[in-house]
């Protein structure tokens, strides 16, 4: 059966990174930091990643990784997810790292895996930030075998998520999957509405094909299961949000006065925040299932992921919005985090498919009939 509580080990890991999140990655400094050095903090990620080796949980002991299960992997972004941690974990060590072990890593795919689990390296899937687990796959634009790197055209992404911070591009190429120095490519910053997480153009050069990690058929398997862990993990980070703006709206009403009491105490405030409250519950259900689904290579991971992402992407909107307007003029302004986990809880309404299309994705699994026109 299934269990969506929180084993001793994974409550143990939660601790540590939430201790090392509040020492590192306080939310109401995080402004500051994007109108200064930005916001990546390469010492934080190293500590996560390394120290800690959260960057190896999905990846087998044998090849240098902590032996753990999306769960666990579930339970840090649930915490990244709290404090809006601009890290490349979902990016690197879920979507990129699942992708590679789905290749039946050896040669150069083991070393790279090594290099992620440590943490010494991180590679982004170059595909869009918006590309769903079952929508087609970027073929690129080599597609005449005549081609040489003289006359093959050069081939672009855009709105790649955390490319500015890989070391190693994963590209999708009619032949099979490509492992490209991100040194090689050309990198356009974007402008994104979530400044938490950076995203690309990526031109890779038709001179810099990298090296070939797999034929066609099992690259496009492997960019599949990688594009699910990380539609099913990123429930789990929009819960950590939802959860965060939850309470820290409990907090100010509690501490908040108007008429000489606090506003936490009025009954439509009370009525609002009970209705978060149940959101979020049901989140916190529909995300531990898509973990544990995945966890356990279940046959209803597809179905799992699609209904955690469908419903969780509306409660973290839904939980920022409140959080924003409950703290009155205050919430609007840059000073607060509050905008922040708004602007990161829209964006990932899209990331990974939207909700409309998740929502599609289960009417076909479960063979539901669209209404009648």
């Amino acid at each position: 059966m299934t269990d969506l509580l929180y084993s001793e080990a994974e409550s143990d890991l939660r601790a540590a990174v939430r201790a090392l999140l509040a020492d590192r990655a306080d939310p109401a400094t995080l402004p500051a930091r994007l109108e200064g050095t930005g916001p990546h903090d390469a010492e934080l990620w190293h500590a996560l990643a390394g120290g800690i080796g959260a960057a190896g949980l999905l990846v087998p002991e044998k090849l240098g990784g902590q032996g753990a299960t999306h769960r666990e992997a579930a339970v840090v972004l649930e915490e990244l997810g709290r404090a809006v941690a601009p890290l490349p974990y979902l990016t690197s060590s879920v979507v990129a790292t699942q992708t590679l072990l789905a290749l039946g890593p050896s040669g150069e795919a083991a070393e790279l895996i090594a290099d992620l689990a440590s943490g010494r390296r991180t590679a982004v899937l170059a595909v869009p930030l918006t590309m769903a687990p079952d929508a087609p796959l970027p073929t690129g634009h080599r597609t005449d075998p005549t081609d040489t790197p003289a006359t093959a055209p050069d081939i672009t992404v855009t709105a790649v998520a955390d490319a500015l911070l890989a070391d190693v591009l994963l590209v999708p190429l009619p032949d099979g999957l490509h492992a490209v120095d991100a040194a090689d490519a050309a990198l356009r910053p974007l402008t994104p509405l979530d400044l938490t997480r950076p995203l690309a153009a990526v031109t890779v050069p038709a001179t810099a094909p990298g090296t070939r990690l797999a034929d066609a058929g099992t690259s496009r398997a492997a960019v599949r299961s990688g594009l699910a862990a990380g539609a099913g993990l990123l429930a789990s980070e929009q819960l950590g949000l939802a959860e965060w703006c939850l309470e820290e709206a409990v907090r100010h009403t509690r501490t908040r006065h108007q008429f000489n009491r606090p506003i936490g105490s009025f009954q439509a405030l009370k009525h609002r925040m009970a209705e978060l409250w149940l959101e979020v519950a049901g989140a916190r259900a529909a995300a531990r299932n898509a973990a544990d689904a995945l966890a356990t290579g279940s046959p209803d991971a597809p179905l799992a992921v699609a209904v955690a992402q469908a419903y969780c992407s509306r409660v973290a909107v839904h939980a920022a919005e409140e959080c924003v307007q409950l703290h009155g003029g205050i919430g609007m302004t840059w000073e607060h985090p509050a905008h922040l986990y708004l602007k990161r809880a829209k964006a990932g309404q899209l990331a990974y498919g939207a909700a409309g299309h998740h929502q599609d994705t289960i009417a076909e699994l479960v063979d539901l009939p669209a209404p009648a026109p």
